[in-house]
């Protein structure tokens, strides 16, 4: 009987591989100035990622990629007096950026690096995240497989292509030649998936006993995981199993509605219920909130205490369901026109089999359901914060309209509307998760002492989130004339400089040039082609 369940597992895992079955592999990097001897960003306004205000303006040094001075070197409005500010050494760099935002180097906490059903090879995908600030990233479940994953993260940690910083963790089973069907073959497999180099552990559920042994022996090894509580294990095994026996983030929000229950055991599914069928499943997921035990009620911070103390992550990925509330906010979103591929247009489009297109009857009711889910969603979210609770900021991006790097921003204002304050936005986004991902010692804030991952922008982005985005955000000047400002100007990734707006550039010119090679352009499900 385990051995027929589990076999569950190894479905998804055969589901995943045709939706990350390995892409192009990223070229040579040609891109970015540096790294130099020395650097210098002067004049910036820093926004440090560790909830401070912001303060300015200050010369950020840097030098062999690493933080070396972070000086104050004058007041706002104020002309910087240019005696005491950090001098230029020979052959060193400097950029003038009095005017200008810096934020530590975002980290998107659930990134899959593209997929052969999607189009998206990983140059592609590696532009957009860096042309929005984004220089870490986890790719929860190495979907183009674990060596192939490996490779790019030495690469990029040497500089030989343009990506972030890559941290790879397997699907539980992956590359097992036969089931996972006992407690120590989950064990041997943990010991394996380490020595491979892995950072960690991607689940989606699997029986109890498994469960418990492959978490404690990846703990033990000092790994970190990641699960989605899916639907055909959640039953028998929620969040706080996971999280009583070592698991460090929660992707999502599957398992924790379960943890929360006081009347049932399972989800209220209709008897004709498929979870195959994911409109079902996505439907019916929209309901499962208004399920559990309410707000500010004494199960519900029950659940909470026990996770605090357990020190959990929550990385909620509040924007890969945004669709399932408006679907048409999210498929006219204006980026698609330039920087949606056509594969990965198609792929979106209404199916049977695409994961994430199932808009076979989407409408109202169904938005309306969805609206009340998150309203709970972010309710409990938005108090584990306040209670101390580290949340962190990924995007999933790939799948329900959501683009790679705008999606992570849209991420940054779900938070925002949870009700974080945007100081807090940024701390998910970066310290939050170099802290979930054990590199706060490395990257996560500017601070003396660590990688030089570095964000500039010319517009505040607490004022307005938006103005991180590719496309920027709409602002009428004094003489009424209509504008667009902001979009990231500098993206720095260990010491190096690059211009994010012509990896964004780059990137439009592969959508172009599909199109064209294609005859291609984006209609809205149902429309005709046009001739």
């Amino acid at each position: 009987m385990l051995k027929i369940k589990y076999c569950y597992l190894f479905l998804l895992l055969a589901i995943g591989s045709s939706l990350f079955a390995q892409v192009k592999k990223s070229p040579d990097r040609k891109e970015g100035d540096g790294p130099y001897a020395q650097l210098i960003i002067r004049g910036v306004t820093l926004i440090n990622g560790n909830g401070a205000p912001p303060t300015g303006p200050v010369d950020v040094v840097v030098e062999n990629n690493l933080i070396k001075e972070v000086k104050n070197v004058g007041y706002p409005g104020v002309p910087i007096d240019p005696k005491g500010r950090p001098q230029l050494k020979p052959g060193g760099k400097e950029y003038n950026c009095e005017g200008m935002y810096m934020l530590p180097g975002l980290i998107d906490m659930h990134g899959h690096i593209g997929g052969q059903a999607q189009g998206a090879d990983a140059e592609y995908v590696f532009k957009l995240w860096m042309g929005h600030g984004i220089t870490t990233v986890r790719d929860p479940g190495a979907g183009n497989g674990l060596d192939w994953v490996l490779e790019h993260k030495r690469r990029s940690e040497k500089n030989e292509i343009t990506a972030p910083r890559l941290l790879a963790f397997s699907f539980f089973g992956q590359g097992a030649k036969e089931g996972i069907n006992t407690p120590e073959q989950a064990r041997e497999w943990v010991r394996q998936n380490a020595q491979k180099g892995s950072d960690g552990i991607k689940f989606f559920g699997a029986p109890p006993e498994i469960m418990t042994a492959a978490l404690q022996e990846n703990k033990k090894l000092g790994l970190r995981s990641a699960c989605h509580h899916a639907q055909m294990d959640v039953a028998r095994w929620n969040v706080l199993n996971s999280a009583r026996s070592g698991l460090t983030t929660m992707e999502h929000w599957y398992g924790l509605p379960e943890a929360l229950f006081t009347n049932q055991t399972v989800q209220n599914y209709p008897l004709d219920y498929n979870y195959q069928n994911e409109q079902d499943r996505f439907e019916q997921a929209g309901k499962l909130w208004k399920q559990a035990a309410a707000p500010y009620s004494e199960h519900w911070s029950k659940v909470m205490d026990e996770l605090l103390a357990l020190d959990f992550t929550l990385d909620p990925t509040f924007n890969i369901y945004d669709a399932n509330r408006d679907l048409m906010r999210a498929r006219r979103a204006e980026w698609h026109e330039e920087y949606t591929l056509p594969s990965l247009w198609r792929f979106y489009m209404p199916s049977r089999i695409s994961h994430g297109s199932y808009w076979q009857s989407w409408g109202t009711e169904q938005e309306i359901s969805w609206k009340e889910n998150y309203r709970l969603w972010m309710t409990f979210v938005n108090e584990y914060k306040n209670r101390g609770g580290r949340v962190t900021a990924g995007s999933d991006s790939g799948f329900i309209y959501q683009l790679y790097g705008f999606a992570f921003i849209r991420e940054l204002e779900m938070l925002r509307e949870a009700g974080f304050h945007p100081l807090e936005v940024i701390k998910s986004a970066t310290l939050n998760g170099a802290e979930a991902l054990g590199i706060a010692d490395k990257v996560g804030t500017i601070q003396v002492g660590k990688l030089a991952d570095m964000v500039i922008v010319e517009e505040n982005p607490l004022q307005n989130l938006q103005v991180l985005y590719g496309t920027g955000a709409i602002k009428l000047t004094e003489d009424n004339k209509v504008v667009r400002v902001g979009g990231v100007k500098y993206t720095v990734k260990d010491g190096i400089v690059y211009d994010a707006k012509q990896l964004l550039a780059d990137v439009r010119k592969m959508v172009a040039d599909s199109k064209k090679k294609e005859d291609f352009e984006i209609v809205q499900p149902g429309e005709k082609i046009k001739p």
